[in-house]
């Protein structure tokens, strides 16, 4: 499923023209990308938590020049599903 696609079926089921969905879907995502860049964690109860999580700095090889190389320790979103969310796409069938 796309974007377009999750804003034309809100907009089938609120009634609400697509230009203004659009536009509350695009400021959801900004907001949750700005409070991740943040170090902000976003959690929306029954759906799941947006977070940020601190990578450990590892050893990795780069194989064409035989080489051992270091990866730096870094920070990387997430996303972690709420247990209800987990449990309906178990059952699915």
């Amino acid at each position: 499923m796309t974007k377009a696609d999750i804003v034309s079926e809100i907009a089938k089921s609120t009634g609400f023209e697509k230009v203004v969905v659009l536009e509350v879907v695009e400021s959801f995502m900004e907001n949750v990308k700005e409070s991740l860049s943040k170090g902000n964690n976003v959690y929306l109860r029954g759906f799941g938590s947006f977070v940020v999580k601190q990578r450990a700095e590892k050893a990795a090889r780069n194989i064409s020049k035989n080489v051992t190389i270091t990866i730096p320790a870094h920070k990387i979103p997430s996303f972690k599903p709420a247990k209800t969310f987990v449990e309906q796409v178990k059952n699915l069938k």
